[in-house]
């Protein structure tokens, strides 16, 4: 018999469809090629892309190319940085100056490798071009939040092939990072814990949704997971913002990243996917709120969703707000788990 299931961090429900009983190759789909005659993410291409922000190279001038990852604005940014963010009422709504940043993180000069092929001492670096970003723009007092994504494959939004990540900075929190900082605040304000820490003690005790745990980090598939193969990464100390990770915790989350993007690709066939991650918004003061966001350091915990785009979206996912999964967490985690690489 199908469920319901209340996820509590994102507030919604989730039909679980396990009636239906579909399995990993039931979900492939073959991979539609993206023909490129010259890639501007290329090693020797640096003058066909916009000059960049930031790199990890062993030595040489900015735009050289002697580098291993490499941070350029998008071409075709979604927000600017230049301007004003002049809010304004306009009858009944609210509108606002296109305010922000929109960056692309080069992952490799290699236009072959995906992120699961990159060494960990790569992915380690990659992290650090995150971590270096984040950093920065949140110096920046009109920019509220942060959405570091990445877009895998022509079913998940990727319009280039070559191995990229992104980050939009935006003038505000986004609904659903509003939504997880209040059930995450409410929860602390009753029982002064936090509540993804609450989260990850229960799944390691319970173990039938865990698909890895390390050291530091752990993967599991929701409870109340949206779609089939949905994951998080969760670290395992309590931490509230990614850019504050240490080198040392960046190489374990290296390790962790790599391991679950190698079983996913193993039991999906490389599939399409779309991971983000979920950290704390700017605590810089906002004007007339200054204690708006005074707990936050103890009841937000950051985490990595991922999500294989495998299935589609249909009118009753629309229009009722509920999302259908024919596979059970507890399935998708002992396939993944199963694995052996």
């Amino acid at each position: 018999m199908s469920e319901l299931r209340w996820d509590p961090l994102k507030r919604h429900w989730v039909i679980i469809a396990a009636d239906r009983g579909r399995r990993p190759n039931d979900f492939f789909v073959e991979p539609k090629p993206t023909p490129m005659t010259s890639c501007p993410f290329c090693y020797g291409n640096e003058d066909k892309a916009p000059r960049e922000i930031f790199a990890i190279r062993p030595s040489g001038p900015p735009d050289s190319p002697n580098w291993r990852v490499r941070v350029i604005p998008n071409k075709y940014p979604v927000l600017r940085v230049e301007g004003e963010l002049k809010s304004r009422g306009h009858g009944l709504y609210d509108v606002m100056n296109g305010i922000g940043a929109h960056e692309i993180i080069i992952e490799t000069p290699d236009h072959e490798k995906g992120m699961a092929d990159l060494s960990v001492d790569e992915l380690v670096d990659v992290l650090t071009a995150y971590r270096a970003r984040l950093l920065d723009l949140r110096q920046d007092l009109r920019l509220r939040y942060m959405v570091l994504f990445k877009n895998y494959g022509v079913r998940a939004g990727a319009s280039l092939s070559h191995s990229h990540s992104q980050l939009i900075a935006v003038p505000l929190v986004p609904p659903m990072t509003v939504t997880e900082l209040h059930a995450c605040r409410e929860f602390f304000d009753v029982k002064g814990r936090c509540f993804m820490c609450d989260i990850i003690e229960f799944e390691l005790r319970a173990g039938e949704r865990i698909v890895r745990e390390f050291p530091d980090y752990v993967v599991l598939a929701p409870f109340a997971s949206c779609l089939p193969f949905e994951l998080r990464l969760y670290p395992r100390f309590h931490s509230h913002e990614f850019s504050l990770l240490e080198d040392g915790q960046l190489a374990g989350l290296a390790v962790a990243m790599k391991d679950m993007l190698l079983r996913l690709r193993e039991v999906l066939k490389n599939p399409a996917y779309n991971f983000i991650i979920h950290t704390a918004p700017s605590l810089l003061p906002r004007p007339g709120r200054p204690d708006f966001w005074s707990s936050i350091e103890y009841d937000f915990h950051w985490h990595i969703e991922l999500v294989p785009r495998i299935t589609e979206i249909a009118g009753f996912e629309w229009g009722s707000g509920f999302h259908i999964n024919s596979v059970p967490p507890e399935d998708a985690a002992a396939f993944l788990r199963g694995v052996s690489l």
